[in-house]
């Protein structure tokens, strides 16, 4: 029974109903019928009523409401659960600071600074939704989805979103349905509607073939719809609805590409999201009963307890987040690396595995007809011949060996006279589990052959004579040895191997089939040479160094993956078959892809249990692929790479794409991604330090102090300059030692970090308390506070207000150069201009703000002295060499800093 996939019941409106009605109908009617309803032919379309059709249909794309995305950005900009917590305490103050104060001390300072913290961080990460999103959309422009559309008479490859109805689309493994179409051709047209109905196993399609059972539109045989996969065969088709007018049209708009995959940091952010409000909603009470306690006004403890919580939340994460991945996926896109989905580049830093076929990757992706022999090994135009016209004649899934044979063929054939000789009258398509296609043809003399190719053992296993000399004769087991013989030979000098057979075939046309491939007579061997490329020995190097184990996944037999993993450095000590494997227990399994980097004779099911197994293992498991045998790996990895020449299903898989398969883009984008990890813990690392730092201080200072350490509206502006300045951050640069190496989101060690660091700053919070407490405001007001008069304690504490603002903002903000890095800041490194302009300007702006009257009235500073200014300096030096000397005992047990 089919598994029913639910996750779009309720959104299937009564315009997707329509067309399943029309789906119903057309399914029952004949090809002729559907084509005069369509008013198109087989022939297909011209370019003029594809485009009368696209002004009446409409484009085939899934249309979205830009307006109201744009509103959906700035709902979510602002529904962040730290906007949500600042908005509340806004409303808190309201109440207590306005609307249940006497008239003549109303003041909405505190809101109106709550409510510009809420804009800046929900304003600028709307700016950063939309900047990502149009920054996807770009970038995806630069991947090409095309279509092979019959317009004009003549099979042309179109954009996807060019496909209109009428259009005659033809199939072939590997393809995407670019819309609704009633199949008017189908030659062994295997096709998955996992993405529509959850049912992984392919089902067969047939042209002439009407549906027996109208319920489910799923299973009309004669109909295709968009979503749907080519796994094998091929076959044509009539539009007859794109875009929004196919019957999925909603369930592919929650499908589409920006789908998002839960990553490890996703995840962590949540933790951490979580932890920080839970520590807010712990901590804010009790500042709010220490100060009530000890100093007796309980609404203005209160109205400090709610500025204490906005110290709390760092509003700044989801933004600087954002940030990281927008630069991230821009940076990225100029070393030719497309990132279609953003929240993929976090675990692209972090996969220490990258899974991959050789082909391509490790090679040239430039194969070659090196041999076409006979069976006596001499090279001869008849076995040529057969291969030319088994892969030029074939329409399913053309692979590099299929090119490399026509063109070998051009130069050493008569092609024109072939042509004219034999004309294709029938084919049976590749698929993985028999690993051979054939192609029926017919010569002159009306005479039909089956011309089959493939791999060496099914190829041997469906034969039973062979040619030798021109001589039908029986194929023997000695001679099968021999032929196994003479292909491990080939192999070992790095040529990849397949034979070709053909047999007189006398089936009427249309009825061919896979179980017509018997009794053929082995004809002889093509052989196929892939040289490594000259950078693959160099790039694989780095990645070790990058510490990313590279494992080679292939279909090729181990003979020849082990000459070109000779080539390129491979260690090919171990080397496992399939057969191995699947013989294996779950246990040994386990253990066979730990310790082995080159798997051989893979089937795709086997692909993906090894990358399964892998992340069970604990590891993070990049795959890249570009076939459709690739999908169900890259779908099971943490992080799915492709590339721009890659089949549909591959790129609808990937996360990530490249415009050259070439492994030194790979490893560049993997630089990229750990940077942008780095950058994004910076924040999360020191804002948590700093964080926890300032509820020390200002737990020990409401415990001992008479008075309030610092006026609500300076703590709101103290945590907006500083969130401000951490803006910058993305745009700092990493440490090369933290790049060499994958990391992976873990908030075990985030405790550990915090009460290493934010007492550190506590430190010379309570010194600044006891300095300012019993020195400096002493000093300038003319006695201690116990014996000043009334006016004087006010005098007192506007002084010590301050200087405690200007001590604690040139603190978080030093904290940031201090702990980027594990070397003594201003020294040994340096952040780069925009992370020290800002940081240091927002510092210098507080510090103004005593200077400038109107500025200091409203926030109730007073000027400083010189020398307390001096004073700063000094405690700010011994805070850098305190960081300094806790980092070095910090590193003694952790290796890395961020």
């Amino acid at each position: 029974m089919r598994k029913k996939n639910t996750s779009y019941s309720g959104q299937v409106d009564a315009k997707t109903r329509a067309n399943t009605q029309l789906a119903r109908q057309i399914a029952q009617e004949s090809k002729e019928a559907t084509l005069s309803r369509l008013k198109t032919r087989q022939q297909g379309l011209s370019s003029q009523e594809a485009e009368d059709a696209r002004k009446i249909y409409g484009t085939n794309a899934i249309a979205h409401n830009r307006s109201n995305s744009r509103l959906k950005y700035l709902f979510d900009a602002f529904m962040t659960p730290f906007t949500m917590v600042l908005l509340f305490l806004a409303a808190l103050s309201l109440l207590t600071n306005y609307i249940f104060v006497p008239a003549g001390q109303k003041d909405l300072s505190t809101v109106v600074i709550m409510l510009v913290m809420v804009l800046i961080s929900g304003l600028t990460s709307f700016v950063q939704n939309v900047r990502t999103s149009n920054a996807v959309d770009k970038l995806l422009g630069m991947v090409s989805v095309t279509t092979s559309v019959t317009r004009d008479g003549k099979a042309q490859e179109l954009p996807t979103q060019d496909v209109v109805v009428g259009d005659i689309i033809n199939l072939n493994a590997g393809d995407m349905v670019p819309a609704d179409l009633r199949l008017l051709t189908s030659r062994d047209l295997f096709c998955s509607s996992s993405s529509l109905n959850g049912e992984s196993k392919p089902v067969e399609k047939v042209a002439d073939s009407q549906p027996q059972n109208l319920g489910d539109y799923l299973d009309y045989p004669n109909v295709l719809y968009e979503g749907t996969t080519i796994v094998s065969g091929s076959g044509t088709g009539v539009v007859f609805a794109t875009g929004n007018n196919t019957a999925f049209g909603r369930l592919a708009q929650c499908i589409a590409d920006t789908s998002i995959k839960q990553t490890a940091f996703d995840k962590g952010i949540k933790d951490i999201s979580r932890l920080l409000i839970t520590m807010t909603l712990i901590l804010a009470p009790v500042v709010f009963l220490i100060n009530g306690l000890t100093k007796g006004d309980w609404l203005q403890a209160l109205i400090f307890a709610i500025a204490t919580a906005v110290g709390l939340t760092p509003e700044m994460l989801p933004v600087i987040v954002t940030s990281n991945l927008v630069k991230g996926s821009v940076e990225m896109s100029r070393g030719g690396t497309i990132v279609k989905k953003m929240n993929s580049i976090q675990n692209f830093g972090s996969a220490d595995i990258l899974c991959t076929d050789k082909t391509g990757t490790l090679t040239q992706d430039k194969v070659v007809l090196e041999r076409h022999y006979n069976l006596e090994l001499h090279e001869n135009p008849k076995i040529l011949e057969l291969a030319y016209l088994n892969s030029f004649y074939q329409t399913g899934m053309e692979d590099l060996m299929d090119k490399a044979i026509v063109q070998a063929a051009g130069k050493e054939l008569d092609l024109d006279s072939i042509q004219k000789e034999y004309v294709k009258i029938d084919e049976v398509p590749f698929d993985f589990e028999r690993r051979r296609m054939s192609v029926v043809v017919q010569n002159r003399s009306g005479e039909h052959i089956l011309v089959t190719k493939g791999a060496a053992e099914e190829m041997l296993a469906a034969s039973s004579q062979e040619e030798i000399n021109g001589k039908i004769q029986d194929l023997t087991d000695e001679r099968r040895k021999k032929v196994l013989k003479d292909i491990d030979d080939m192999n070992e000098d790095g040529l990849r191997v397949l034979l070709i057979g053909y047999k007189r075939y006398n089936e009427p046309v249309g009825q061919s089939t896979a179980a017509d491939e018997d009794e053929l007579i082995l004809a002889g061997y093509l052989a196929f040479l892939d040289p490594p490329k000259e950078s693959t020995r160099e790039t694989l190097q780095q990645l070790e160094k990058d510490g990313i184990t590279v494992k080679i996944l292939t279909g090729d037999n181990a003979a020849v993956t082990k000459a070109v993993g000779r080539q390129v450095g491979l260690t090919m000590s171990t080397v496992y078959e399939g057969s191995e494997l699947e013989a294996a227990s779950d246990e040994d399994f386990a253990r066979m892809v730990e310790e082995c980097d080159v798997f051989v004779k893979l089937s795709p099911e086997l692909k993906t249990r090894i990358i399964s197994t892998l992340k069970a293992n604990g590891h993070t498991v990049a795959y890249m692929g570009d076939g459709i045998n690739d999908a169900p790996a890259m779908k099971a990895a943490d992080v799915s790479v492709s590339v721009d020449t890659a089949v549909d299903i591959a790129k609808e898989s990937a996360d990530i794409i490249l415009l050259h398969k070439d492994l030194r883009i790979l490893e560049n984008g993997v630089r990229i991604g750990r940077k942008i990890f780095g950058n994004t813990m910076k924040y999360i690392k020191i804002t948590l330090s700093s964080n926890f730092g300032n509820i020390l201080s200002i737990l020990v200072a409401s415990s001992f102090l008479p008075f309030l350490p610092m006026l609500p509206l300076q703590l709101l502006v103290l945590d907006l300059l500083y969130g401000t300045s951490c803006l910058a951050i993305p745009f700092d640069s990493v440490d090369k030692d933290y790049l060499a190496i994958p990391r992976t989101w873990s908030t075990r060690k985030l405790p550990k970090f915090m009460f290493f660091f934010g007492p550190a700053s506590s430190i010379f919070d309570i010194a600044t308390f006891l300095l300012l407490y019993f020195w400096v405001c002493p000093a300038l007001v003319g006695g201690s506070y116990p014996s000043l008069s009334a006016s004087g304690q006010a005098a007192f504490i506007v002084l010590f207000h301050t200087g405690w603002f200007i001590e604690s903002l040139w603190t978080q903000e030093m904290v940031i150069q201090a702990l980027r890095d594990r070397r003594i800041p201003f020294i040994q490194q340096y952040a780069t201009a925009p992370v020290l302009i800002s940081t240091l300007g927002a510092a210098g702006l507080g510090t103004l703000f005593l200077y400038i009257g109107s500025v200091a009235r409203v926030f109730q500073f007073t000027q400083m002295p010189a020398s307390y200014l001096l004073l700063v300096t000094l405690l700010l030096i011994c805070y850098i060499a305190l960081t300094t000397l806790i980092k070095r005992m910090y590193l003694k047990h952790e290796r890395f800093l961020i």
